[in-house]
Protein backbone atom coordinates (compact mmCIF):
# COMPACT_ATOMS: atom_id res chain seq x y z
CA UNK A 1 0.00 0.00 0.00
CA UNK A 2 1.50 3.62 -0.73
CA UNK A 3 2.97 5.17 2.07
CA UNK A 4 1.30 8.27 3.34
CA UNK A 5 4.17 11.29 4.09
CA UNK A 6 3.65 14.63 6.24
CA UNK A 7 6.19 17.43 6.70
CA UNK A 8 6.86 16.98 10.04
CA UNK A 9 7.10 12.83 10.44
CA UNK A 10 9.13 10.36 8.57
CA UNK A 11 6.28 8.42 6.17
CA UNK A 12 4.95 5.61 7.61
CA UNK A 13 3.27 2.74 5.59
CA UNK A 14 -0.60 2.40 6.36
CA UNK A 15 -2.66 -1.05 6.38
CA UNK A 16 -5.89 0.85 5.90
CA UNK A 17 -8.73 -0.97 4.87
CA UNK A 18 -6.28 -4.10 4.19
CA UNK A 19 -7.16 -7.99 4.23
CA UNK A 20 -3.23 -8.23 5.17
CA UNK A 21 -4.43 -10.66 8.23
CA UNK A 22 -6.68 -13.01 6.11
CA UNK A 23 -4.28 -12.51 2.93
CA UNK A 24 -1.04 -12.43 4.71
CA UNK A 25 -1.69 -14.97 7.82
CA UNK A 26 -5.31 -16.75 7.53
CA UNK A 27 -5.14 -17.93 3.64
CA UNK A 28 -1.31 -18.61 2.91
CA UNK A 29 1.05 -21.15 4.51
CA UNK A 30 2.59 -19.51 7.54
CA UNK A 31 1.68 -22.09 10.13
CA UNK A 32 5.47 -22.24 10.53
CA UNK A 33 6.70 -18.52 10.88
CA UNK A 34 3.39 -18.15 13.11
CA UNK A 35 4.22 -21.19 15.54
CA UNK A 36 8.05 -20.79 15.99
CA UNK A 37 7.26 -16.24 16.32
CA UNK A 38 5.02 -17.61 19.78
CA UNK A 39 7.97 -19.83 20.94
CA UNK A 40 10.20 -16.58 20.92
CA UNK A 41 7.57 -14.46 22.83
CA UNK A 42 7.21 -16.64 25.21
CA UNK A 43 11.12 -17.25 25.54
CA UNK A 44 11.62 -13.44 25.90
CA UNK A 45 8.27 -12.14 27.46
CA UNK A 46 8.23 -11.78 31.11
CA UNK A 47 5.74 -13.95 32.93
CA UNK A 48 3.36 -11.39 33.91
CA UNK A 49 3.19 -7.82 34.05
CA UNK A 50 0.84 -4.58 34.76
CA UNK A 51 0.98 -2.71 31.93
CA UNK A 52 2.26 -4.12 28.24
CA UNK A 53 2.12 -1.95 24.73
CA UNK A 54 2.08 -3.99 21.85
CA UNK A 55 3.04 -1.40 18.76
CA UNK A 56 1.89 -2.35 15.42
CA UNK A 57 -0.43 -4.89 16.83
CA UNK A 58 -2.80 -5.43 13.39
CA UNK A 59 -5.47 -7.28 14.07
CA UNK A 60 -4.38 -8.84 17.11
CA UNK A 61 -2.63 -12.37 15.91
CA UNK A 62 -0.23 -11.98 18.54
CA UNK A 63 -1.89 -10.45 21.38
CA UNK A 64 -3.68 -13.23 23.10
CA UNK A 65 0.28 -14.78 24.16
CA UNK A 66 0.54 -11.76 26.31
CA UNK A 67 -1.46 -13.96 29.20
CA UNK A 68 0.63 -12.82 31.83
CA UNK A 69 -0.20 -8.99 31.69
CA UNK A 70 -3.08 -7.20 33.08
CA UNK A 71 -3.80 -4.98 30.81
CA UNK A 72 -2.76 -4.33 27.29
CA UNK A 73 -2.41 -1.62 24.46
CA UNK A 74 -3.71 -2.63 21.52
CA UNK A 75 -2.09 0.01 19.21
CA UNK A 76 -1.68 0.05 15.21
CA UNK A 77 -1.92 3.06 12.93
CA UNK A 78 -5.08 1.47 11.00
CA UNK A 79 -8.29 1.93 12.15
CA UNK A 80 -9.48 -1.12 10.33
CA UNK A 81 -6.74 -3.34 11.27
CA UNK A 82 -8.08 -2.47 15.07
CA UNK A 83 -11.43 -3.06 14.43
CA UNK A 84 -10.32 -6.51 13.32
CA UNK A 85 -8.72 -7.14 16.11
CA UNK A 86 -11.65 -5.90 18.61
CA UNK A 87 -13.49 -8.64 17.33
CA UNK A 88 -10.94 -11.28 17.25
CA UNK A 89 -10.07 -9.87 21.19
CA UNK A 90 -13.63 -8.43 22.40
CA UNK A 91 -14.12 -5.11 24.33
CA UNK A 92 -12.80 -5.86 28.40
CA UNK A 93 -11.39 -3.63 30.29
CA UNK A 94 -7.98 -5.60 29.46
CA UNK A 95 -7.80 -4.15 26.42
CA UNK A 96 -7.23 -0.21 25.12
CA UNK A 97 -7.19 -0.12 21.36
CA UNK A 98 -5.36 2.96 20.37
CA UNK A 99 -5.51 4.41 16.48
CA UNK A 100 -1.43 6.18 16.40
CA UNK A 101 1.51 6.95 14.83
CA UNK A 102 4.70 5.41 16.56
CA UNK A 103 7.13 8.08 16.08
CA UNK A 104 4.51 10.44 18.22
CA UNK A 105 3.25 7.85 20.66
CA UNK A 106 0.41 9.36 22.68
CA UNK A 107 1.15 7.69 26.20
CA UNK A 108 2.88 9.53 29.11
CA UNK A 109 6.33 9.25 29.48
CA UNK A 110 7.24 6.10 31.66
CA UNK A 111 3.79 4.42 31.68
CA UNK A 112 4.33 0.77 30.79
CA UNK A 113 6.44 -1.50 32.08
CA UNK A 114 6.65 -4.04 29.07
CA UNK A 115 6.50 -3.18 25.13
CA UNK A 116 6.66 -5.49 21.94
CA UNK A 117 7.04 -4.42 18.44
CA UNK A 118 6.87 -7.73 16.31
CA UNK A 119 6.76 -7.29 12.48
CA UNK A 120 6.86 -4.06 12.47
CA UNK A 121 10.35 -1.63 12.40
CA UNK A 122 11.03 -3.37 8.90
CA UNK A 123 8.56 -0.41 7.88
CA UNK A 124 10.51 1.91 9.77
CA UNK A 125 12.34 4.47 7.28
CA UNK A 126 13.84 6.10 10.70
CA UNK A 127 13.97 2.97 13.27
CA UNK A 128 15.82 4.72 16.21
CA UNK A 129 13.52 7.60 15.62
CA UNK A 130 10.52 4.27 16.48
CA UNK A 131 12.85 3.25 19.21
CA UNK A 132 13.43 6.31 20.92
CA UNK A 133 9.24 6.69 21.47
CA UNK A 134 9.21 3.50 22.71
CA UNK A 135 12.04 4.14 25.49
CA UNK A 136 10.16 7.05 26.26
CA UNK A 137 7.00 5.30 27.28
CA UNK A 138 8.67 2.64 29.43
CA UNK A 139 9.67 2.55 33.01
CA UNK A 140 12.71 2.27 33.78
CA UNK A 141 13.95 -1.44 33.71
CA UNK A 142 11.35 -1.93 31.59
CA UNK A 143 10.94 -5.18 29.13
CA UNK A 144 11.32 -4.43 25.40
CA UNK A 145 10.58 -7.18 22.97
CA UNK A 146 11.81 -6.06 19.01
CA UNK A 147 11.95 -8.68 15.87
CA UNK A 148 13.22 -7.05 13.12
CA UNK A 149 14.18 -8.40 9.52
CA UNK A 150 17.77 -9.36 9.23
CA UNK A 151 19.73 -8.41 5.62
CA UNK A 152 22.50 -10.81 6.55
CA UNK A 153 20.69 -14.21 5.83
CA UNK A 154 22.15 -16.99 4.38
CA UNK A 155 19.64 -16.37 1.41
CA UNK A 156 20.40 -12.97 0.25
CA UNK A 157 24.28 -14.07 1.19
CA UNK A 158 24.34 -17.03 -1.38
CA UNK A 159 22.25 -14.81 -3.47
CA UNK A 160 24.76 -11.75 -3.24
CA UNK A 161 27.53 -13.90 -4.08
CA UNK A 162 25.66 -15.57 -7.27
CA UNK A 163 25.85 -12.19 -8.49
CA UNK A 164 22.19 -12.37 -8.26
CA UNK A 165 21.77 -9.55 -5.88
CA UNK A 166 23.25 -5.88 -5.80
CA UNK A 167 22.86 -5.37 -2.46
CA UNK A 168 25.82 -6.18 0.36
CA UNK A 169 24.49 -8.16 3.34
CA UNK A 170 27.34 -7.17 5.27
CA UNK A 171 27.67 -3.51 5.49
CA UNK A 172 25.10 -2.10 7.97
CA UNK A 173 22.95 0.04 5.95
CA UNK A 174 19.38 -0.27 5.82
CA UNK A 175 18.24 -1.88 2.35
CA UNK A 176 14.82 -0.71 1.61
CA UNK A 177 14.03 -3.97 -1.11
CA UNK A 178 10.16 -2.37 -1.44
CA UNK A 179 8.51 0.91 -0.84
CA UNK A 180 9.19 1.08 3.13
CA UNK A 181 10.38 -2.36 3.91
CA UNK A 182 13.54 -2.28 5.18
CA UNK A 183 15.63 -5.03 6.27
CA UNK A 184 18.84 -4.20 8.48
CA UNK A 185 21.88 -5.30 9.79
CA UNK A 186 22.08 -6.80 13.33
CA UNK A 187 25.26 -4.75 14.21
CA UNK A 188 22.82 -1.61 12.82
CA UNK A 189 20.30 -2.52 14.97
CA UNK A 190 22.42 -2.92 18.18
CA UNK A 191 24.04 0.29 18.02
CA UNK A 192 20.29 2.00 17.75
CA UNK A 193 19.15 0.06 20.45
CA UNK A 194 22.12 1.20 22.81
CA UNK A 195 22.00 4.49 21.48
CA UNK A 196 17.74 4.77 22.50
CA UNK A 197 18.87 3.36 26.27
CA UNK A 198 18.42 -0.19 25.84
CA UNK A 199 20.57 -2.61 26.38
CA UNK A 200 19.93 -5.95 24.76
CA UNK A 201 19.71 -8.72 27.06
CA UNK A 202 18.93 -11.77 25.17
CA UNK A 203 18.62 -12.72 21.47
CA UNK A 204 17.15 -15.54 19.41
CA UNK A 205 17.23 -16.55 15.37
CA UNK A 206 13.93 -17.09 14.41
CA UNK A 207 12.44 -18.89 11.04
CA UNK A 208 15.23 -21.00 10.22
CA UNK A 209 13.08 -22.86 7.60
CA UNK A 210 11.35 -19.69 5.82
CA UNK A 211 11.46 -21.46 2.44
CA UNK A 212 8.81 -22.58 0.13
CA UNK A 213 9.77 -26.06 -0.93
CA UNK A 214 11.20 -27.19 2.75
CA UNK A 215 7.75 -26.33 4.30
CA UNK A 216 6.71 -27.64 1.49
CA UNK A 217 8.35 -31.54 1.75
CA UNK A 218 8.74 -31.56 5.56
CA UNK A 219 6.20 -32.01 8.33
CA UNK A 220 5.55 -28.92 10.61
CA UNK A 221 6.04 -30.07 13.46
CA UNK A 222 9.75 -31.46 12.58
CA UNK A 223 10.39 -28.02 11.28
CA UNK A 224 8.97 -25.97 14.41
CA UNK A 225 10.80 -28.40 16.40
CA UNK A 226 14.46 -27.55 14.97
CA UNK A 227 13.54 -24.41 14.77
CA UNK A 228 12.71 -24.35 18.40
CA UNK A 229 16.37 -25.87 18.92
CA UNK A 230 18.30 -23.36 17.03
CA UNK A 231 16.58 -20.27 17.98
CA UNK A 232 19.40 -20.15 20.62
CA UNK A 233 22.13 -19.88 18.46
CA UNK A 234 21.18 -16.26 17.89
CA UNK A 235 23.28 -15.21 21.07
CA UNK A 236 26.49 -16.39 19.02
CA UNK A 237 25.44 -15.69 15.32
CA UNK A 238 22.21 -14.56 13.39
CA UNK A 239 21.70 -15.49 9.80
CA UNK A 240 18.15 -16.13 9.85
CA UNK A 241 15.29 -13.42 8.34
CA UNK A 242 14.00 -12.99 11.79
CA UNK A 243 15.56 -12.28 14.77
CA UNK A 244 14.29 -11.75 18.25
CA UNK A 245 15.80 -9.22 20.86
CA UNK A 246 14.93 -8.74 24.66
CA UNK A 247 15.78 -5.33 25.68
CA UNK A 248 15.94 -3.27 29.01
CA UNK A 249 15.73 0.13 29.03
CA UNK A 250 18.25 1.93 30.69
CA UNK A 251 18.65 4.78 31.93
CA UNK A 252 16.34 7.14 34.81
CA UNK A 253 12.77 7.39 33.56
CA UNK A 254 10.05 8.81 36.13
CA UNK A 255 6.73 6.63 36.23
CA UNK A 256 3.74 8.02 34.89
CA UNK A 257 1.64 10.20 37.72
CA UNK A 258 -1.27 8.36 39.09
CA UNK A 259 -4.35 9.01 36.66
CA UNK A 260 -2.19 9.81 33.71
CA UNK A 261 -2.10 7.93 31.07
CA UNK A 262 -2.99 9.87 27.36
CA UNK A 263 -0.80 13.44 25.91
CA UNK A 264 -1.02 15.04 23.16
CA UNK A 265 0.91 13.49 20.60
CA UNK A 266 0.80 17.33 19.01
CA UNK A 267 2.24 19.12 22.16
CA UNK A 268 2.95 16.35 24.78
CA UNK A 269 0.58 17.84 26.98
CA UNK A 270 -1.23 15.13 29.61
CA UNK A 271 -4.61 14.91 28.59
CA UNK A 272 -7.52 14.72 30.22
CA UNK A 273 -9.88 11.81 31.15
CA UNK A 274 -12.61 11.22 28.13
CA UNK A 275 -15.44 13.42 28.02
CA UNK A 276 -18.70 13.05 25.76
CA UNK A 277 -16.25 10.31 23.05
CA UNK A 278 -13.07 13.51 22.83
CA UNK A 279 -10.40 14.00 24.91
CA UNK A 280 -9.82 17.79 24.92
CA UNK A 281 -6.09 19.26 24.75
CA UNK A 282 -6.08 21.65 27.57
CA UNK A 283 -2.43 23.35 26.22
CA UNK A 284 -3.74 23.09 22.41
CA UNK A 285 -7.17 22.94 22.34
CA UNK A 286 -6.90 19.78 19.85
CA UNK A 287 -9.73 17.23 20.14
CA UNK A 288 -9.01 13.48 19.79
CA UNK A 289 -12.03 11.25 19.33
CA UNK A 290 -12.92 7.82 20.54
CA UNK A 291 -15.16 5.74 18.43
CA UNK A 292 -16.81 2.44 19.00
CA UNK A 293 -14.17 1.85 21.64
CA UNK A 294 -11.06 2.92 19.93
CA UNK A 295 -8.62 5.87 20.40
CA UNK A 296 -8.16 7.45 17.54
CA UNK A 297 -4.45 9.84 17.88
CA UNK A 298 -4.33 10.14 13.90
CA UNK A 299 -6.92 12.49 13.01
CA UNK A 300 -7.31 15.96 15.28
CA UNK A 301 -10.42 18.36 15.40
CA UNK A 302 -9.52 21.97 16.73
CA UNK A 303 -11.93 22.96 19.58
Amino acid sequence: MPPETKTDRPPVCDYEGSDYQQRFWDQADRQYEDRVEAIAIQRLLPKSGKLLLEVGAGAGRNTPRYQGFEQIVVMDYSTTQLEQAQARLGTSDRYIYVAADVYKLPFVDGLFDTATMIRVIHHMAEPAKALAQVRQVLQSDGIFILEYANKRNLKSILRYWLGKQEWNPFDQEPVEFVPLNFDFHPKAMHTWLHETQFAAERQLTVSHFRMGWVKRWFPLGLLVGLDSLFQHTGALFQYTPSVFVRSRATGETSRAKEGTFFKCPACETALPKEQSGELVCPACGRHWGVKNGIYDFKNAKKG
